[in-house]
């Protein structure tokens, strides 16, 4: 099996995210790791035309992910809300590369420093595992009052540890991207989801967050060492957060010497939006969001 890669799932209204992401992948990724983009089989004629072809990059069609696994059914994936689809096509990738560890990216991660594979990688070739308890956030959110944000999170974690009947802190497994081996997910299949008649898609229906799914069953099942490692790239969540860190005059220069890349999660950064993505944001809508935005430099 090849021990480790690189993954990005995405769809046509992330395109211009995730060529911008294949460019620092590009640029900074010295080991030469290969990379591997998904997305359905109807948008790939699309990426691989304004991407196009490159040593080192592969296309994959979300479809073929889904069929590795004999268990699933195709037609869910053709019928599932894509914010929950794309969770079992990350997830599942690893039976179709057949890799023993990957890194999941997100369509809007963008490194910005030189990255190798023993970021990722103890070595004996053990993958780090990002957990954390996400204080930073968290503290950040109580002191603006923003209680919805820790009260998702720890309903979000009860709510997980419950499946494996841990008790203890409430961690977090993310955000992306995160560093995933192939022996947890498979564990979690043949350990809890097969006995119970069950497959990831029923799993991702139950509980929603493949974060979480892997994590928890990490801490039960112990497949591999647990060494675990903050956030690799500075994630911002919310526009609020953004305000806040810039006020603190954090830039890509400062993170370098932190963080791999960074992520804008593309529900406030809504400008690098693609196609009929872009297009179903009527003017109204974009003045509303627009004033949203204003009004989170006082949050």
């Amino acid at each position: 099996m090849v021990p480790f890669l690189l993954f990005c799932k995405s769809y046509a209204g992330d395109l211009k995210r995730v060529k911008r992401l294949w460019l620092s992948v590009q640029r900074f990724n010295v080991d030469r790791i290969p990379f591997y983009i998904s997305v359905p089989a109807a948008d790939r004629a699309l990426f691989e035309q304004t991407i196009g072809q490159h040593p080192g990059l592969f296309w994959v069609s979300d479809e073929d992910i889904v069929r590795a696994n004999p268990m699933a059914d195709p037609g869910q994936y053709r019928l599932w809300d894509g914010r929950l689809s794309q969770q079992v096509v990350k997830s599942e990738f690893w039976r179709h590369a057949g890799c023993e560890n990957y890194l999941c990216l997100d369509s809007e991660s963008e490194f910005i420093r030189d990255f190798r594979q023993s970021d990722f990688l103890d070595p004996q070739g053990v993958p780090y595992t990002v957990m954390h308890q996400s204080k930073e956030l968290l503290q950040l959110a109580a002191n603006k009052g923003i209680d919805k944000v820790l009260d998702d999170f720890h309903r979000d974690s009860a709510m997980m540890k419950s499946v494996f009947g841990r008790s203890g802190p409430d961690y977090d497994f993310g955000p992306t991207p995160v560093i995933w081996s192939a022996r947890v997910w498979q564990d979690l299949d043949e350990h809890y989801l097969r006995p119970k008649g069950m497959t990831l898609w029923d799993a991702i229906r139950e509980r929603p967050s493949e974060l979480r799914w892997y994590g928890e069953s990490l801490l039960h099942f112990r497949s591999i060492p647990l060494l675990p490692v903050e956030p690799l790239f500075r994630v911002y969540h919310y526009n609020w957060q953004w305000l806040a860190q810039r006020r603190l005059r954090e830039s890509a220069s400062t993170l370098r010497s932190v963080y791999l890349g960074v992520l804008c999660q593309s529900s406030w950064q809504y400008e690098w939006d693609s196609g009929t993505q872009a297009k179903r944001k009527s003017w109204p809508s974009r003045m509303v969001r627009a004033a949203k935005a204003w009004l989170a430099r006082f949050r």
